[in-house]
């Protein structure tokens, strides 16, 4: 008996290890295959071993290896405590005006962009490298390929024309529902139009930005009197983030940005159709801040990066929101210390990222709410040396893998076990790499012109 169930460990361990270099394989990661078909043949030996053994010795060592073992799988799988998240409700409002992407839009030598540096003279220098760079998806940039970066902008422009329907008048007649039926209406409805998850949450003011700082209504006092929002993810394809910073995940970034906005302008029509007020929150027209909307919506928590981190594709989403009076049934969030404690542990991101943008260290008590904060200055000015969005981060996150069987058995671990999550950190840094390298184009990019 004692001998079977030592076989039996030996096997499930090889079988095990030979299933994560298969499934690795059918993922291109070749590195970590490798490094699996290694274990598979490497780990199992001493269950074989103790097998072999003369038979005086056969049953202690079987017994001794058999003890370990069960040790090490209680160690493994043990909860331990679970930690719970102190408050991490801001305190503070965001100006838009002083995010990458709005600064990046001021012209030098109009009034919009002497009146902003007469306010904020410390952004004025940083601001002025990146102005000095090529720029995203401009020609000259280290990454430029005329196929991806025109793909890009095609994305952009469409999204450009959404912007009109992202919101208008609802109808006369409104249409009573119950909360719950049109609740889970909407959410089934967003799946099926390709949504990965959907939450709703009530809409509060630190969700709200303070100014717009975009677009014809740039400097105007944000005002929003919605009461609910629904939050959701779009999949960002795998095969085109691997690539990163390559023109491939601007592509694909782009690409998930329309996905959203389609998304979010029919949910945001339909709710007008019903006779309610109701406005789209699409890429370059946002009144919300979208991580923080989608986190209280119970899709994520947001981990080192700065990215909400969702359970099943971790950063590799793009969000959409859209905000109503109609009234719904709020999802409760359930904060995921798991994410918190593995992004603490973790520095894969920080590790990967090419303009250091992403620190090292602990969260720090910022705006009276412990977080981290990524350097946005050094992000930006590295995507306009580029001419991409960059991704790495997101490209090499433990989390960003498929969401199969096997990543999805590792992320509940990770989720529940607090040693195995330390585990699967080293685990994925011997798999993969502590600084994976970009993975080739899709083979139907690599012709492209450069």
């Amino acid at each position: 008996m004692l001998h079977l169930l030592t076989f039996a460990f030996g096997a499930g361990l090889f079988a095990m290890l030979v299933w994560t270099a298969i499934a690795s394989w059918l993922e291109h990661e070749h590195r970590a295959a490798g490094r699996a078909a290694g274990l598979a043949l490497v780990l199992p030996l001493p269950y074989v071993a103790a097998g072999l053994l003369p038979s005086p010795y056969r049953a202690p060592t079987e017994l001794a290896l058999l003890g370990a073992t069960a040790a090490a799988l209680i160690i493994l799988f043990f909860p331990f405590w679970r930690r719970r998240l102190e408050d991490d409700t801001p305190t503070t409002r965001i100006d838009e005006r002083d995010i990458m992407f709005s600064r990046r839009q001021l012209q030098p030598g109009t009034e919009r962009y002497e009146a902003y540096y007469r306010a904020r003279p410390e952004n004025r220098g940083p601001d002025d490298e990146f102005r000095a760079l090529p720029g995203l998806l401009a020609k000259g940039a280290a990454c430029y390929s005329p196929y991806s970066f025109s793909a890009a902008n095609a994305s952009f422009e469409t999204i450009m024309q959404l912007r009109p329907y992202v919101d208008g008048e609802p109808a006369a007649e409104t249409v009573v529902s119950d909360p719950a039926a049109i609740t889970r209406f909407i959410e089934r409805w967003a799946v099926k139009l390709g949504a990965v998850s959907v939450g709703v949450t009530r809409l509060e003011d630190y969700h709200l930005y303070t100014v717009v700082g975009r677009g014809p209504q740039y400097g105007e006092p944000v005002v929003l009197e919605h009461e609910f929002a629904v939050a959701f993810t779009v999949e960002m394809d795998r095969g085109m983030v691997s690539p990163a910073p390559l023109g491939a995940t601007v592509m694909e970034s782009a690409q998930q940005y329309v996905a959203a906005g389609v998304i979010a302008v029919q949910i945001a029509e339909f709710i007008r159709e019903l006779g309610y007020p109701a406005r789209a929150h699409i890429d370059g027209n946002y009144r919300v801040v979208c991580p923080l909307v989608a986190r209280d919506a119970g899709l994520g928590e947001i981990g080192r990066m700065g990215l909400l981190m969702t359970p099943e594709l971790g950063p590799r989403v793009r969000l959409g929101v859209v905000t109503t009076s109609l009234p719904l049934v709020v999802d409760r969030r359930h904060p995921d210390p798991s994410v918190i404690d593995f992004c603490t542990h973790c520095h894969k991101c920080a590790a990967a990222c090419p303009s250091s943008a992403i620190s090292f260290d602990d969260r720090k008590e910022i705006d009276g709410v412990r977080r981290w904060q990524i350097d946005s200055e050094a992000c930006f000015t590295y995507w306009c040396r580029v001419g991409t969005d960059c991704a790495r981060c997101m490209a090499v996150c433990p989390y960003s893998h498929p969401d199969t069987l096997l990543h999805s058995l590792v992320r509940r671990g990770v989720r529940s076990f607090p040693v195995f999550r330390r585990v699967a950190i080293w685990a994925d840094d011997f798999l993969y790499g502590e600084r994976p390298p970009p993975q080739e184009l899709p083979e139907w990019m690599r012709l492209e012109p450069r």
